[in-house]
């Protein structure tokens, strides 16, 4: 049986711990016009990907800034009730990068924007996602996956935030891989394991209408897997 992901089922932002500062992240340059990209289904409503979202140069950046950052090794025994995962993680609460991301790298006009022609009106994009959209979660985490590291069946829990424009709650998790085998990564890959029967969301909350998708990140067998993570955001 698939076992969930390690995360609290509510956050709030404004009442978190001290937390180190944000890092100075890289310029999100050069990017790809948002004309010329599109959002793919790979499975109806649980599955979308957007090819090229970043160019090869910016992941090359990204890589190389993100490998200065302090990251930490995850245990590699679990909690009980939490699934195995073996990498390299870091995690900061940003939310003027999770804004660049949103805005500036254009996922809220791809996101948002309806199509009449292909049947994608502002109703069937809010039933898609969830809700009305309203950015992105500003908890970032990076994920370093090593030769030999791995994340065994999981889902993503659905979460509680309290953002400045609204209270909010996450429907779809957000991963930006920044390698792969035109890299040198082998292995690595992602794995998801269809849920039967409807779903709205990529990774949400089992008791509150959205059957969360399973995945299984592969071990690593050369090179390094890179990803930035972050969640969509809907107003609660």
């Amino acid at each position: 049986m698939p076992i969930k992901s390690k995360s609290k089922p509510t956050t709030s932002l404004s009442k978190k711990k001290e937390a180190s500062p944000p890092p100075n992240w890289p310029p999100l340059k050069p990017l790809v016009p948002t004309s010329d990209l599109v959002l793919e289904t790979i499975l109806e409503n649980q599955i979308v990907v957007i090819r090229n979202f970043f160019t090869s140069s910016l992941c090359k950046n990204y890589v190389s800034f993100l490998s200065s950052l302090p990251l930490v090794t995850t245990p590699g025994q679990p909690k009980r009730g939490d699934a195995v995962r073996v990498n390299d993680r870091f995690q900061v609460d940003d939310s003027s990068f999770a804004e660049s991301l949103w805005k500036s790298a254009g996922l809220e006009d791809l996101v948002t924007r309806s199509d009449e022609d292909n049947g994608m009106s502002q109703q069937a994009l809010s039933q898609l996602w969830g809700g009305e959209v309203c950015g992105l979660n500003p908890r970032i985490r990076i994920y370093r996956y090593s030769k030999g590291q791995f994340f065994s069946q999981h889902y993503d829990e659905s979460n509680i935030l309290s953002l400045p424009t609204s209270p909010a709650k996450t429907t779809w998790t957000l991963l930006i891989y920044l390698t792969g085998q035109s890299t040198g990564c082998i292995g690595g890959e992602t794995v998801f394991y269809p849920v039967l029967g409807p779903a709205k969301s990529f990774s949400g909350k089992d008791n509150d209408g959205y059957n969360p998708v399973v995945v299984n990140w592969r071990e690593v067998t050369a090179g390094e897997k890179w990803v930035i993570r972050s969640d969509l955001c809907v107003k609660r």
